[in-house]
């Protein structure tokens, strides 16, 4: 692929959403690639109506392996809709969250196993991974105290008890550890500019 693949990664309320708008503003200064911005589950007209089914809080009895199903399923349209389409182009996708959500949230979180859910999305994805995933890390309480503070209510997945929220940064951290050439960990609860500017450093790093 010509392109380059960058996603991003954090507990509920690491900021991603911010960090993400203003990295778009700043790489237009740098380059003249076209950078598309997309988001997981969902990026494509498929995949974000599966992203409507799994986060609906009335869905109180899905099961956890249908929950690790439908986001494998989802990923897999917008890979093919989106993302792989995008790098042929020569284009730089910047894509919130991706595969190491599935493993921190349900493998970890859920507990279904992280090398049981990172199997499943292997089949999902084909190997294509970014090159570079920076993980905004957030204390879980500071994170979801931010998410409340925005006053949208919590989806499916925010409104886990925080013991869940627990195992996922947990298992982010591992994620961490075992991918340390593609996964950057960035402190996300330094001021916005500053997470933005580390941020953009190692972006450069990759495109320059």
């Amino acid at each position: 692929m010509a392109g380059f693949f960058i996603s991003f990664e954090g507990p509920d309320g690491a900021g991603k959403t911010t960090v993400i708008e203003a990295l778009i503003k700043k790489l237009a200064t740098v380059t003249d690639r076209e950078v598309v911005e997309t988001r997981e589950p969902g990026g494509s007209e498929i995949a974000e109506e599966i992203r409507q089914l799994i986060l609906d809080p009335k869905h109180t009895e899905m099961d956890d392996w249908t929950e690790a199903l439908l986001y494998a399923a989802s990923r897999r349209q917008h890979l093919i809709e989106v993302i792989e389409p995008a790098l042929t182009a020569n284009k730089i996708v910047m894509c919130d969250r991706y595969v190491d959500s599935s493993i921190a949230y349900q493998g970890g979180g859920r507990e279904l196993g992280m090398d049981k859910v990172r199997q499943l999305n292997d089949f999902a994805i084909q190997g294509e991974l970014p090159q570079l995933t920076l993980y905004l890390d957030v204390p879980v309480e500071v994170g979801l105290q931010r998410v409340k503070k925005l006053g949208a209510g919590f989806d499916r997945l925010e409104g886990q008890a925080l013991a869940f929220h627990q195992r996922v940064r947990e298992s982010y951290l591992k994620l961490v550890e075992q991918n340390e050439n593609r996964i950057q960990l960035v402190d996300a609860t330094q001021p916005v500019e500053v997470v933005v500017a580390k941020c953009f450093a190692k972006i450069q790093q990759l495109v320059k």
